[in-house]
């Protein structure tokens, strides 16, 4: 299987290559523009040239079975929607785009060709999130913060606090029927913003803080007289009258313990078998996510 990563950034190099290189039925073809990190990269994974190309046009030519798209999220659409039109099953990191009506083109698009796509929502195949989908859920609470960093609202949300928005949508025990968005946006900055969603017997609560004392990602869900506690995606703590800790084992990698390895054999097991991932259940968290960013901006006007 001939699969393409494009987009040679931290993410890529942290989480999904160190995946990708490692399984054996994949020849792995890298695209970057910026030569030196292509051959970088390409050296440290003992590619051959043919595997490395510098621009997309190269990297169609090699006939790939799938592709990986790590490359910054304005240039999604462009990159994306090529994809696509060539037949090539393709795994997005989130957002699919900035702007909602592109994030729906690509969607349809993929409808139309025929095509699967896929969004990279990684925590809904985090082991310590996806148990917390069997617990009780009457109240949920997510928190993922930073230092230091506040940033124009759109980039804030879809960036970012989009992986807060898609991980409450996993865990709702319900449908939406209210939600509320407060968000302090100064000078043209989102500093932070809280997000809660209820419906019949549960209330979510998803908040990020750019200004916040360390960074941080922590989910609590708890019900029926239980709690459930996960601290950075990795150690969880159960209450039920005394806490009790599990730490994450000490040779479990980070993108297993994150879920991204997960998805990527998700993935490639689905273009494997034939079967078209659709994206429409990801296009509901986009969806959301520019209600967010919408009501942020009138709360700052």
């Amino acid at each position: 299987m001939k699969v393409g990563c494009i987009g040679l950034g931290d993410i890529a190099q942290k989480a999904y290559l160190p995946v990708l290189s490692t399984l054996p039925a994949v020849e792995l073809h890298l695209q970057t523009r910026t030569r030196a990190t292509l051959d970088r990269v390409a050296d440290t994974l003992h590619l051959p040239a043919a595997q490395r190309h510098g621009d997309l046009d190269s990297l169609l030519s090699a006939g790939l079975d799938a592709a990986f798209v790590h490359a910054p999220t304005a240039s999604h659409a462009e990159i994306v929607g090529r994809l696509l039109d060539a037949g090539v099953p393709t795994y997005v990191d989130k957002p699919l785009a900035y702007e909602y009506a592109e994030s729906e083109g690509l969607v349809e698009l993929a409808e139309k060709r025929g095509v699967g796509l896929a969004v990279g929502f990684n925590r809904r195949l985090a082991p310590s999130y996806a148990q917390c989908a069997e617990h009780p859920r009457e109240l949920i609470l997510l928190q993922k913060n930073r230092i230091g960093l506040p940033e124009d609202p759109r980039t804030f949300v879809l960036d970012d606090f989009i992986h807060v928005v898609d991980t409450l949508r996993f865990l709702l025990p319900g449908e939406i029927e209210h939600i509320d968005v407060r968000a302090r946006v100064r000078e043209g900055l989102m500093h932070h913003v809280v997000l809660q969603l209820s419906g019949d017997g549960f209330t979510a609560i998803g908040m990020m803080n750019r200004m916040n004392g360390s960074t941080e990602e922590i989910l609590e869900v708890s019900g029926q007289d239980t709690k459930r506690q996960v601290l950075n995606l990795s150690d969880v703590v159960d209450h039920k009258g005394q806490p009790t800790l599990r730490r994450r084992g000490d040779w479990v990698p980070v993108p297993r313990q994150r879920g991204i390895e997960q998805a990527v054999l998700a993935f490639l097991d689905a273009v494997r078998d034939g079967r078209e991932l659709s994206a429409r259940d990801a296009l509901l968290t986009h969806e959301l996510c520019e209600r967010v960013v919408r009501e942020a901006l009138t709360q700052a006007s």
